[in-house]
């Protein structure tokens, strides 16, 4: 290869001709941790109960609707069959952000004509901001940079993903949500009248740069790392003395996917301890991920998460050397944020690098895919309805 660096072997990102004891195996534990009853993530305490009050927000989510509608109109009966499902469908849970091919489901976007692939994308479009649209297509890109970087263009590709809308999109009285699930890229998005929950979100790449091929120039992560690095560079020792919680990086973020039931507990430096100058650069790192969903919600969701500032932490293990590898976690009874620079996968390192970085957002204490406004909604809108006991819960087993 013309950058000099190493590869590691081909994986199967496609329908494997045959499965293999091993790769069955493999697909089982996934579809076993996706079948336990959900809970969300929570500490050694426990899910805390009544932080997501079902409400109204007040933004409009009309087009959003419509864009859904005008998706789905352009798919034909075997793609409706395979790209629509009940909202509470487990394949909510089998969402992986690795390149294999394991429990992908959802109708792949290589596969649509040009017009209907669009059409998904402007569902996603109008979901989420300028930035947050921006961000997850260019994480796409950056897999076909890595696909050409390895000769593997039909393997690793911009269009291998698989979208997925679940429930009526109708006139916004179901709740109801699309999923777009790949390597790298993993976003849930839920709406709930006009509430919206944009969480499990795993963004990832590797590697993070393009400097060459068709997107050469894409580059990503940078705000995320950057001012991860100055939040912990301006800390004093006392403060760092907090917030490090140990020195050598795990191999993968805690919460990442099929761990929707994790236990983890709070650690590091509160931010009820940050000074003036220290909090801003916090609530701009929090801002990052926040920002990801269109201006509205996102304003709504920074309103929900700053509430609970008093029991905000952020933590942080590494050495914190200017160009060091790093982890770091936000951490609050209503978001949890994990990035961390990671060992090769793709490239043959098995150091932690910057040219490899997962992030993932999720919502703890049992709204993650929107569980728990859903469980207020069909407890408020379908206890003596059809289908009772189960009636827009996704992920149930």
């Amino acid at each position: 290869m013309t950058d000099g660096l190493r590869y590691r072997p081909k994986a199967p990102t496609r329908k494997p001709a045959v499965w293999t004891p091993d790769l069955l195996e493999r697909v089982e534990w996934r579809r076993r941790a996706a079948d336990e009853p959900f809970r969300g993530v929570a500490d050694s305490a426990g899910v805390r109960p009544g932080l997501f009050p079902l409400h109204s927000t007040g933004v409009d989510v009309t087009a959003v609707r419509r864009a859904a509608e005008r998706y789905l109109s352009g798919l034909s009966a075997a793609q409706l069959a395979e790209g629509r499902l009940p909202m509470d469908d487990v394949s909510w849970r089998h969402w992986a952000n690795g390149a294999r091919y394991f429990l992908r489901h959802g109708v792949c976007l290589e596969e649509l004509a040009d017009p209907v692939r669009d059409s998904a994308l402007a569902v996603m479009r109008a979901s989420l901001s300028e930035t947050g649209f921006t961000q997850v297509v260019d994480l796409m890109h950056l897999n076909l940079t890595i696909g050409e970087l390895r000769g593997e263009e039909d393997l690793l590709n911009e269009w291998l993903y698989w979208f997925t809308v679940y429930g009526d999109p109708g006139d916004g009285a179901q709740p109801w949500g699309w999923q777009l699930d790949g390597h790298h890229v993993n976003v849930n998005c839920v709406f709930v009248g006009d509430q919206m929950v944009l969480t499990p979100t795993f963004l990832g790449a590797e590697p993070v740069h393009a400097t060459s091929g068709k997107y050469a120039g894409t580059h990503v992560f940078r705000r995320e790392e950057a001012v991860g690095q100055e939040l912990f560079d301006s800390l004093t020792g006392k403060q760092r003395a907090q917030a490090v919680i140990g020195d050598v990086l795990p191999p993968d973020l805690f919460v990442g996917a099929f761990r929707d039931n994790y236990e983890l507990n709070y650690q590091g430096m509160p931010f009820t301890e940050l000074t003036g100058h220290q909090y801003a650069l916090a609530t701009e790192l929090l801002g990052l991920y926040t920002g990801r969903a269109a201006d509205a919600q996102a304003q709504v969701r920074a309103a929900e998460v700053l509430a609970h500032q008093q029991d905000t932490y952020f933590s942080w293990i590494g050495d914190g050397g200017p160009d060091s590898a790093f982890y770091y976690r936000v951490h609050s009874p209503v978001i949890l944020v994990e990035f961390e620079h990671q060992a090769g996968v793709m490239f043959d390192n098995d150091v932690p690098t910057r040219r490899h970085i997962h992030t993932v957002v999720r919502t703890p204490n049992g709204n993650d895919y929107g569980a728990d406004l859903l469980r207020q909604h069909h407890e408020r809108f379908h206890r003596h309805g059809p289908g009772h006991g189960h009636a827009d819960r996704p992920g149930r087993a």
